[in-house]
């Protein structure tokens, strides 16, 4: 029998990170079975990618682990998953592959970042973030309300958090703030605010996108976060989609982006061509109906890969 033929088009690294541990509800943990299980491989490689799952990276269990300090819950286990995390992307990266990591909770974009910028930091180039989400994830330890670090990952990357976590690959921080900006936004803690105002980032929240719209809000998302950088990293947080499109996540807020909205900030995404990483995040299987979550994950990631109607 002859060999299937395999596409000859880039190479995809898929990474699957199962961690739950930054989050306050279980269940993360098996979004990368959920978005494997709709699809994603097979759907990828019809579009032309050469397709490499190289797995999940390790985690702790809850059950075997110590929550530690009440503020940071589990940190020396997620900057451990981080860091293997990391030298995955970096290794993929160097290779000219588009890594393509699947959460597990938000936490897990300390790792995908860090590996990217080291990645490019060889190459004298710097990292751009679109970061798509409910929440600004610039917490820090001192201003967290739960402890959950699954809320601190952004400022983290920018240099602001616990030391185990800014400080991967031993530099921080891992991306200026002047090159993140933050799509969606329409949940912050009280004591963050002025953390995200101070930062320098870039911040549309639901307002400015029900204002202005969704294109000229990426086509300006796209410009800040590609200035002065070799690229964007794209971080989609499926709480940014309105939970009647996306129930399945673990910290659902109204409001969020609808399903075209969504498909029309990939499709621009894409169409920048300046995307050189993505992971998707906070996919709850548990919380979810029928896997429409992680579907939808699916599609969207498809359309940041260049899937199109016609």
């Amino acid at each position: 029998m002859a060999k299937k033929r395999q596409p000859a088009g880039p190479a995809v690294a898929i990474v699957g990170a199962p961690l739950d541990l930054g989050a306050g509800r279980r269940g993360v943990d098996m979004g990368p079975s959920a978005l494997r299980t709709a699809g994603l491989n097979a759907r990828l490689s019809a579009l032309g990618y050469r397709v490499e799952d190289l797995g999940n990276v390790q985690v702790e269990q809850q059950e075997s682990s110590t929550p530690g300090p009440r503020n940071a819950r589990y940190l020396p286990a997620i900057a451990a998953t981080c860091q293997e995390l990391a030298d995955r992307v970096e290794r993929a990266a160097d290779e000219g592959k588009i890594p393509l990591v699947l959460g597990g909770d938000h936490s897990i974009a300390v790792g995908t970042v860090s590996g990217m910028a080291e990645s490019m930091k060889k190459r004298g180039q710097k990292l751009g973030i679109i970061w798509m989400d409910a929440h600004t994830d610039m917490n820090t330890p001192g201003t967290s309300p739960s402890g959950n670090v699954h809320g601190m990952p952004l400022a983290c990357i920018i240099g602001t958090g616990p030391k185990a976590l800014t400080n991967l690959n031993g530099w921080s921080p891992k991306v200026d703030a002047k090159s993140v900006v933050l799509i969606g936004i329409r949940d912050v803690d009280l004591d963050e605010r002025p953390m995200v105002r101070r930062s320098g980032v870039r911040v549309f929240t639901m307002r400015d996108i029900d204002e202005r719209g969704m294109t000229a809000v990426m086509h300006e998302a796209l410009a800040v976060a590609g200035e002065g950088t070799g690229g964007v990293h794209l971080s989609l947080d499926m709480d940014g989609v309105d939970p009647r499109e996306a129930p399945g996540v673990g910290t659902p807020v109204r409001g969020g982006f609808s399903y075209r909205e969504a498909h029309l900030a990939m499709e621009i995404i894409c169409d920048s061509r300046r995307m050189r990483s993505m992971e998707v995040v906070e996919v709850n299987p548990i919380l979810d109906d029928a896997n429409r979550t992680a579907l939808l994950g699916v599609e969207l990631v498809l359309s940041a890969m260049g899937k199109r109607i016609l």
